[in-house]
């Protein structure tokens, strides 16, 4: 980055276009121009820019400003939506074809095409030439307004993230800023806009670096005070192209909806071309207090899905019990019948603290949560398989037994049991606990197998427990496959 004087106040703006859900690359782009205003005690604002009536949806709206607030990135003015500004592009482009830096275009589609076949049949670039420059279209005459570029100019700005940038003012054309139908173009609404409300920085995405001389341009002929630029490098896959839907879920919500915690995204978006020497984990607050431009890569971000689990285990397992239960109710799957206390909150809040440990996503921690919230239990296979053969038998049935005729049902008392009958039949504790776990929980992975039974009670542990027994020896009783078929006689 090339050092700059920061202007005072500083306003910065995200200015989405709502023709879908919000990516990770706008949302990286959206939390950067948050966390530059909140470090510098700025204005971050938001801008919805609509004007392509095809393709803006009021479902997109809605998609990013749910984004927005999921990932809690809150706006100080807005959302603005430049529908609700026509009039005054309309103006501004009237008086840059009175002061000369406009003019009326009534070329038609057709005629643009044919000219850009011949451009390109002679190797030259298909722009537009000029033609309409000084033949005074009549207003009635169906037509564009296009903005006069000066020739013989260049544009150069020192980008916050890579340095000095020139282009050639010459290989400009006459860009459309107004269309047939009054609505105005990206690179003309957006100068207007950022010039009306006094925007000092314009973060995003480097895609829009050709965007910025046109710009210029025309912030130039209105006269107006020209942000400051700084371009973020892209975020690619793991294959080094554009991060897109074949590298797995690109859209904030998604990742919600995946039991992801939204300022674990955060954190991780950050990470994607900012850097706080060899930190990785980041409060809100250390964001805030740290966060520049300085150091942000002018390189593109691989993303990388693995990292993103593990520091979103790491948010799961730091958060408050009582504060993951709501999330993670939110995506278990239908209950058949509850457990009696199940749904009090504090027990709920005590379930994700015994399992929060194992989770990386809520998605994770709610089907672990599951056999201590439903009645109901279904056993893996895999974990049925493993842990629940006829060698299990005599286990579940001593356990069954000595912990049934217990009078106190409390970490030493299910302890004393477990040992006493590991003694007994000459096995150690994980011998025991693996068949109770998978009894109890249907998996192989739980909490300590004391925590567990203390959890679910004695009534259901012993349930639990008998049910899987009885199971156990129907599976002995039942004739095999071979036995029960006709013997064929033998000459």
């Amino acid at each position: 980055m090339t050092s700059q004087t920061i202007p005072s106040p500083i306003r910065v703006r995200f200015a989405p276009s709502p023709t879908g859900n919000l990516h990770l690359g706008g949302a990286r782009t959206a939390l950067f121009n948050f966390l530059f205003a909140r470090h510098h005690r700025g204005v971050f604002l938001l801008r919805i820019e609509d004007t392509d009536r095809e393709r803006s949806t009021d479902s997109a709206i809605a998609a990013i400003l749910d984004g927005m607030r999921w990932l809690d990135l809150t706006w100080d003015e807005g959302p603005i939506y430049q529908t609700s500004r026509l009039d005054r592009y309309r103006d501004v482009a009237l008086d840059l074809m009175a002061r000369g830096h406009a003019y009326r275009c009534s070329c038609t589609p057709d005629e643009l095409e044919e000219r850009r076949k011949e451009a390109q049949a002679k190797g030259l670039p298909p722009r537009y030439d000029g033609r309409c420059r000084d033949r005074h279209v009549s207003p009635e005459t169906p037509h564009v307004i296009r903005f006069r570029n000066t020739p013989d100019q260049i544009f150069a700005f020192s980008d916050l993230i890579r340095g000095p940038l020139s282009f050639d003012g010459n290989l400009l054309d006459d860009l459309v800023i107004l269309r047939t139908d009054g609505m105005p173009t990206y690179n003309f609404a957006v100068v207007v806009d950022d010039a009306d409300m006094k925007i000092t920085h314009v973060i995003r995405g480097d895609d829009h670096i050709n965007n910025t001389p046109r710009q210029i341009a025309i912030f130039r002929a209105l006269g107006a005070e020209i942000p400051l630029f700084a371009h973020l490098p892209m975020i690619f896959g793991s294959d080094r192209t554009k991060l897109s839907k074949r590298h797995g879920a690109t859209s904030v919500m998604a990742y919600r909806d995946m039991g992801y915690l939204p300022h674990a995204l955060a954190n991780y978006l950050v990470r994607l071309g900012w850097s706080h020497k060899d930190q990785e984990i980041f409060s809100r607050e250390e964001l805030i207090a740290l966060f520049d431009l300085d150091h942000v890569g002018s390189s593109p971000s691989v993303f990388n899905p693995e990292k993103l689990l593990w520091l979103n285990a790491h948010y799961i397992k730091n958060s408050p019990d009582a504060a993951l239960a709501p999330l993670a109710t939110e995506l278990l799957a239908p209950i058949e019948e509850p457990l009696p206390g199940s749904s009090d909150p504090d027990y709920r809040a005590h379930v994700m603290g015994l399992l929060k440990g194992r989770a990386r996503t809520l998605a994770e921690l709610a089907e672990s949560s599951h056999p201590f919230l439903d009645r109901a239990l279904t056993i893996d296979p895999a974990a049925r398989e493993k842990a629940l053969r006829t060698d299990s038998i005599p286990i579940l049935d001593s356990l069954l037994t000595a912990l049934g005729s217990l009078q106190e049902w409390n970490a030493e008392t299910l302890k004393n049991v477990f040992t006493q009958i590991g003694e007994a039949q000459n096995r150690k504790l994980g011998d025991l606990a693996q068949p109770v776990r998978v009894a109890l929980t249907g998996k192989t992975v739980s909490p300590g197998i004391f925590d567990v039974l203390i959890l679910l009670g004695r009534e259901v542990s012993l349930t639990r427990i008998s049910g899987a027994l009885s199971e156990l020896r129907k599976n002995i009783m039942a004739p095999s496959p071979e036995s029960s078929s006709p013997r064929k006689d033998h000459p």
